[in-house]
C-alpha cells in the first residue's frame, strides 16, 4: 500500500510519457478511482489515507493540500514525497489501466463519474458537513459492482 503522493506521482509520470498534463482535479479523481478499482478487484486499498466527501466530490485531503496551489493549471512537477514506497506490480497495473481508461478525461468529466447517483460520494456526502469520511467498504462495494457489471456485459457479448 502506498500513499497518495506516490500514486499521484505515478500518474504524473504516465502523463509526461505521453506528452499529457494533469490538473489537480484530474489527479485527485484519478488517484481516487485507482484506489476504488484496487479495492474492487483485489480487496485491498491502494492508498493508506482516508478519502472524504467534500462538496465537489471525493477528496484525499493530504494530496489536495499539496497540489491546490496549481488551481486549474497543470501540476508541472512531482509532489515531494519523503515516504515514497515502491508500488507492487498489481498496484502499478491498476494505475496504468486507470490512466488508459480515464486519463484522457477532463476534470469535470471525471467529477461527473465520481458524483453520479449511487457512488460512494453520493451515499456519504452531507451538505454543509466537512470531513465526512467515505469508508473503504462502501468504495469497495461500488467497484465490485462495477467489475461484476463489466464482466456480465463481456459475457453477453461473447
Amino acid at each position: 500500500m502506498a500513499n497518495s503522493f506516490t500514486v499521484a506521482n505515478r500518474f504524473l509520470s504516465l502523463a509526461r510519457e505521453r506528452g499529457d498534463t494533469l490538473t489537480p482535479m484530474q489527479l485527485l479523481k484519478l488517484v481516487y478511482i485507482a484506489h476504488g478499482w484496487m479495492l474492487g478487484l483485489y480487496g485491498r486499498p491502494l492508498i493508506n489515507e482516508e478519502i472524504q466527501a467534500w462538496q465537489y466530490g471525493p477528496v484525499i485531503p493530504r494530496l489536495y493540500n499539496a497540489i491546490r496551489k496549481y488551481r486549474s493549471m497543470p501540476v508541472d512537477a512531482p509532489i515531494p514525497d519523503r515516504t515514497a514506497a515502491s508500488l507492487a506490480d498489481d498496484e502499478d497495473s491498476i494505475i496504468r489501466q486507470v490512466y488508459e481508461i480515464y486519463g484522457g478525461l477532463t476534470g469535470p468529466a471525471l467529477s461527473r463519474i465520481t458524483h453520479a447517483d449511487g457512488t460512494p460520494w453520493a451515499l456519504t456526502y452531507e451538505p454543509g458537513a466537512f470531513g465526512v469520511v467515505i469508508p473503504n467498504d462502501i468504495i469497495e462495494d461500488h467497484y465490485v459492482r462495477l467489475a461484476n457489471s463489466s464482466a456480465e456485459k463481456s459475457e453477453k457479448v461473447a
